[in-house]
């Protein structure tokens, strides 16, 4: 008994301290669980950066390096190009460095003054292909700075933009709120564009974050109870239209994407904003006349393709689809393939983060 006294005390003593400390790692767990829940939403932008890539910024720098190929970040700069160059040499250097936009740099002001997206192409087409003052040929010689003064006259637009400092949820309301697809991400320091910030870019980290929170109950719910997305009025262009009327229903609707329908309003094929681009990298915006069917035709093999979804499928399950999909929307389908809605990555944005804030009716 004297001998077996202390082993059994040990044993005791071992299992209390298990147990406590087991406890003690739960309640560690759960501390950090509701801190990390709590500042979610105040997590700097960076983090976005940071937390969707595996590799670090030299990592990724060294590695493209050691590959011989272009960087994002060289890229991102051989794009940042002054007022001086003509519409289409600003345009041919965003396809050649496999780019949607870039920021616009003033080299008289010094500073950053805009972004050059692929809506600018698409209003310059749009404004000059049936002007009886402007020759679509005269695009090789008009200035960015030209454009760009006539833009901003008929508008209000200036650089919007965001420091590294500021929060996630900053970076959502700045976007749905000013309905803009990137938003700079710029050093208040250096004014140096550090990150172009995007839906995509949010949604994803959202979607490997998510893992770690518990979901709430609406997202187990139904597309069509939920009632996230476009279902009244949705911009469709039929496959006989021409281009140019596809251009004009982007810039009348402000939508980044049209369902191609035939005759029966069965979606055939999904032509996007950035699918314009390809006009510039063709060199075939002399002809806007073809019908859209020999447009999706000539588009490259590498463009968005048409994801759909059923009215029935849950919140989690667009969500999950449209991030490995790697996609900027869904085509809400019915069984016959008839177009009944559009899910934008806004509206998931919207439903998901700014709505549960009571933020609401920043989306049309």
């Amino acid at each position: 008994g004297i001998i077996e006294a202390p082993s059994q005390v040990v044993l005791l003593w071992n299992k209390f301290n298990f147990g406590w400390g087991l406890l003690l790692l739960l309640a560690r767990k759960l501390v950090f669980f509701l801190v990390d829940f709590k500042l979610f939403w105040q997590c700097h932008v960076e983090s976005v950066f940071l937390l969707c890539s595996q590799m670090s910024v030299s990592e990724k720098k060294k590695a493209m390096q050691r590959k011989g190929t272009i960087t994002t970040f060289g890229a991102l700069t051989a794009a940042m190009t002054p007022f001086q160059p003509a519409v289409t040499t600003a345009f041919f250097a965003l396809v050649a460095n496999g780019l949607r936009a870039a920021p616009l740099w003033d080299s008289k002001l010094q500073r950053f003054v805009g972004m050059l997206t692929i809506t600018d192409f698409i209003n310059i087409l749009h404004c000059y292909y049936k002007s009886p003052l402007v020759q679509m040929c005269e695009l090789e010689s008009h200035k960015i700075e030209t454009w760009r003064d006539v833009y901003i006259q008929c508008s209000n637009h200036s650089l919007i933009s965001i420091s590294p400092e500021a929060s996630l949820f900053d970076a959502i309301y700045f976007l749905l709120k000013y309905k803009i697809h990137r938003l700079p991400v710029i050093d208040p320091e250096s004014g140096n564009v550090l990150h172009i910030l995007t839906h995509k870019r949010i949604l994803k980290f959202l979607h490997i974050f998510g893992k770690k929170v518990p979901k709430p109950a609406f997202i187990r719910r139904q597309i069509r109870e939920l009632g996230i997305g476009t279902f009244r009025n949705i911009a469709t262009v039929q496959q006989t239209a021409s281009l140019y009327e596809a251009l004009s229903i982007f810039v009348d609707r402000r939508v980044s994407a049209l369902p191609v329908v035939d005759e029966r309003g069965k979606v055939v094929a999904l032509y996007s904003r950035f699918d314009v681009i390809n006009l510039a990298a063709q060199k075939s915006y002399n002809n806007l006349d073809m019908t859209m069917r020999e447009v999706v035709r000539r588009r490259s093999c590498f463009v968005e393709g048409v994801i759909k979804c059923y009215p029935e499928e849950s919140l989690e399950t667009i969500i999950d689809r449209i991030v490995k999909a790697e996609v900027h929307r869904l085509v809400l389908v019915d069984r016959a393939d008839v177009v009944r809605g559009i899910i934008s990555l806004s509206d998931l944005l919207q439903a998901m983060v700014l709505t549960p804030a009571g933020i609401d009716a920043l989306l049309p």
